[in-house]
């Protein structure tokens, strides 16, 4: 791959795309750029999955299963959520993610999947070798703690509302309670991946999150 004339490996590749579109993202929300520009991030959720995706070292059936199980139960969960307000709380969509189903976003399951898939690497990494419960914890902690920075962030930019504009502490319990079962199955079946983008792509989310709490 080469950018700007620069020969890169595919990994390298991907984190500086990975970086000029967060990078690009950050400018473009805080100043703004354009009132509706926080409307293109369905595309970023897309771009950075693909990229994650694209440098994965080994596929088998257990890498499609997994994407498939995510998704369905990341969206299966949120649908359930804004329907009855039992597992995060009550809260309803904007229109940031794009399309819905019965008020739920079809681009939110993609979300799991990235989140999910980036985080059990990042446990890969932190604990090699370890049991596959120590991984699952870890990388769904990771996605809670991810869900700290996000909730700020998602209300004042209109990703989705909260009653009463206050997070639910249950809304983190409930995250958690999706994402551990989840992390478990990615850390028992693909213990062995380490994707260097993966991780990139979830230290990006922590700073991207991070940035716009701080600027906003």
């Amino acid at each position: 791959m080469e950018i700007a004339g620069i020969k890169l490996s595919p990994e390298r590749g991907a984190v500086a795309i990975l970086l000029i579109l967060y990078a690009v993202g950050i400018v473009g929300i805080t100043l703004p750029i354009h009132p509706d520009f926080v409307l293109l991030t369905p595309f970023n959720l897309l771009i950075s999955l693909g990229l994650m995706l694209w440098n994965h070292p080994l596929w088998s059936r257990r890498v499609l299963w997994f994407i498939a199980i995510a998704y369905l139960i990341g969206f299966g969960a949120e649908l359930f959520g804004v329907q009855t307000g039992l597992l995060f709380g009550d809260y309803t969509y904007g229109r940031v993610l794009g399309p819905k189903i019965w008020g739920t976003p079809l681009m939110i399951g993609v979300n799991w999947v990235m989140l999910g898939y980036a985080a059990g690497v990042a446990a890969n990494f932190i604990l090699p070798g370890r049991r596959w419960l120590a991984r699952g914890g870890l990388a769904a902690g990771l996605m809670v703690a991810l869900d700290v920075l996000i909730e700020p962030v998602a209300m004042q930019y209109g990703f989705w509302s909260w009653a009463g504009d206050v997070v639910p502490l249950r809304n983190y319990f409930g995250w958690f309670l999706v994402a551990l079962p989840l992390e478990c199955l990615f850390a028992a079946w693909l213990g062995g991946v380490f994707n260097k983008v993966a991780v990139a792509l979830l230290i990006l989310q922590f700073l991207f999150f991070l940035l716009l709490n701080i600027l906003s």
